[in-house]
């Protein structure tokens, strides 16, 4: 049995750019907007953080910059993946130098890497640091899905620390869990999914939604982990508007555009994603204008 880096929310962070450059300040501003609302955890530079367009320096950069910002109250998980296994590698051993706690990889993509070489690659990885690693399964996004005998294969590494599912595909997640139990905790990678993994064993949630809403996505959590799922469930019919709306186009374009609304200049995500359709844009601040100023009272 391992230990679990965290159980709850983990608030995968948008990364904030003035112009084309991070904006260390606004990071370390909504990294204590997480903390003071009690989120347990955070990914920097994930899908969420724009991970593909940022170099190798302002990753870096934003792991010792969120770990002096974190001052230990939640955990910092480094987004580190890569489909070349050497720069995910050196990406790994330069964020475990800074201090971060545990690492978060998402499955090569593009190359269609064999089930064999998807084990290696994660192995490699595993081997090159002491930290905690948690496998990212996003086949929408990269083009290959981890199987469930290769997710028991991870399960067999010492430092993989778990799997982020978001496959969407819940009889697969069941199965997951059912056959590796606590050597490969299981956190959900979609926000509309996570009260029905969390009832089948889910450790919680790797949230976009939580950027936006981490009051109301902790209580939604909490109530999972207390085995409240009347409460919980509720919760999650509630929070569906706004699921869908950060979802309406692709992530992290949405999202960005809803922290903006609600007084976090974010800015723009860096091409070749760039702004929300106008409509969409229209409907993203009118939802979230409405309520701004209340969405980080307890």
């Amino acid at each position: 049995m391992k230990n679990i880096l965290f159980r709850g929310l983990c608030t995968a962070l948008v990364t904030p750019f003035i112009g084309d450059e991070v904006n260390y300040p606004l990071l370390e501003i909504l990294i204590r907007r997480q903390i003071h609302a009690g989120v347990p955890a955070i990914v920097l530079t994930g899908t969420t953080g724009e991970s593909p367009t940022l170099s190798d320096e302002e990753k870096i950069e934003i792991y010792r910059r969120g770990v002096l910002a974190a001052d230990g109250k939640c955990k910092i998980i480094a987004g580190t993946g890569s489909n070349n296994t050497a720069h995910a590698v050196a990406l790994s051993q330069a964020a475990q130098a800074v201090g971060a706690d545990g690492l978060l990889v998402v499955t090569p993509y593009y190359n269609k890497a064999t089930a064999d070489g998807v084990v290696q690659h994660y192995l490699q990885i595993a081997e090159s640091v002491d930290i905690p690693i948690i496998a990212y399964n996003v086949p929408s996004r990269t083009g290959m899905s981890l199987s469930c005998e290769v997710c028991r294969k991870l399960a067999q590494i010492p430092n993989i620390a778990g799997l982020k599912e978001a496959g969407g595909d819940f009889s697969k997640i069941l199965r997951i869990i059912a056959e590796n139990g606590n050597d490969l905790p299981v956190w959900s990678g979609n926000d509309d999914q996570t009260v029905p993994v969390m009832s089948i064993g889910g450790q919680g949630v790797i949230s976009v939604a939580s950027n936006v809403i981490p009051l109301q996505m902790n209580a939604m959590v909490n109530a999972a982990l207390a085995h409240d799922y009347q409460l919980a469930g509720l919760l999650q019919r509630k929070l569906q508007p706004v699921c869908d709306l950060l979802f309406c186009e692709v992530n992290p374009i949405p999202v960005k555009a809803a922290m903006n609304a609600i007084g976090y200049d974010a800015g723009s995500c860096r091409l070749p994603l760039g702004s929300p359709q106008n409509e969409n844009r229209q409907k993203i601040e009118a939802y979230f204008r409405a309520f701004r100023d209340t969405l980080d009272e307890p």
